[in-house]
């Protein structure tokens, strides 16, 4: 296929193309028809034989091209495919899209310090596991680092310590820049505020800036209730301290968590009854000791 579009690349080669496509023609023709000299036409010829995309054969002191049809459909194939890829629905182009939007308008609103504060968000999902495996999921680092971001990203360092006045810091990274080439893409910090295990959960986080500053605070309350198949779920984002700086976070809250959740989700059910045994997702100890406490805390620099 490279060489393929490397010959279409050229518009004079692309009008020779075009040329063919109406019938086969000699040299001299397509010379005088796209308007270049003969020399050069011949070359650009003998490019597109190479390729593929034209054969020819000598008639008398003529040589007579023609257009081959089956590698430019083939082309056209693999071009169909690329463009029904990006035009799935609900994949990552839709998103990619979804967010642009929100962006746009999240940046109109911005007008002054304080435009986003009491804003709020609320989520519900219905989870395949009990309380008490979610609950884990929901404060041990090394469950954490599973879900705990949106698609396409994966967590560098996470902080969880889960008891009143603990401290958090979360820090991702794109998923497939695995040698850190490319800057992070987000880093918030917090402080657990409320523990119940099993039941409630409540913390405060903010994103951070690019120079370091909070772009918002976010307060979450989740709520775990058991039902007949596992736990339901509820959580509820509201905001505080929003700067104008932050509009295009609080564009992602909704895309982005509810993305984390869906993944939650679908961590608990492919794993169900999951009883890490204190290995990290990168392969390290998580402190057995602090989980016993209620305190869960470890670095997944290197977690996928």
């Amino acid at each position: 296929m490279d060489a393929l579009l490397a010959a279409l690349a050229d518009p004079v080669r692309r009008r020779l193309v075009s040329l063919l496509a109406e019938r086969p023609r000699p040299v001299g023709v397509l010379a005088q028809l796209a308007d270049a000299r003969q020399p050069q036409t011949t070359k650009h010829l003998q490019t597109l034989e190479r390729a593929g995309i034209v054969t020819s054969q000598r008639t008398g002191q003529r040589r007579i091209y023609a257009l081959r049809a089956g590698p430019l459909r083939e082309l056209a194939a693999a071009l169909s495919r690329l463009a029904d890829a990006a035009d799935r629905v609900g994949g990552p182009h839709t998103t990619y899209d979804r967010y642009g939007l929100a962006v746009h308008t999240e940046r109109l609103a911005a007008q002054e310090p304080g435009w986003a504060d009491d804003r709020s968000f609320t989520f519900h999902r219905s989870l395949p596991e009990r309380p008490e495996l979610v609950w884990r999921h929901l404060t041990e680092t090394a469950l954490l680092a599973r879900w705990w971001t949106p698609d396409d990203l994966r967590v560098c360092e996470l902080v969880f310590e889960a008891r009143p006045g603990g401290r958090i810091v979360q820090e991702y990274r794109d998923a497939e820049d695995t040698g850190d080439s490319d800057p992070v893409a987000g880093r918030a910090e917090g402080v657990v505020v409320d523990v119940s295990p099993g039941e409630s959960l409540a913390y405060r986080l903010s994103p951070l800036l690019p120079d370091g500053r909070l772009a918002f605070t976010a307060h979450v309350d989740m709520e775990l209730r058991p039902n007949g198949a596992g736990t339901d779920l509820d959580v509820r984002w509201r905001m505080t301290d929003s700067t104008v700086e932050s509009a295009d976070f609080v564009a992602g809250i909704e895309i982005g968590f509810g993305q984390s959740l869906d993944k939650l989700a679908a961590t608990l059910a492919a794993n169900p009854h999951d009883d890490t045994d204190g290995t990290d997702t990168d392969g390290t100890d998580t402190d057995s000791a602090g989980r016993a406490d209620g305190t869960a805390r470890t670095d997944t620099r290197s977690a996928t």
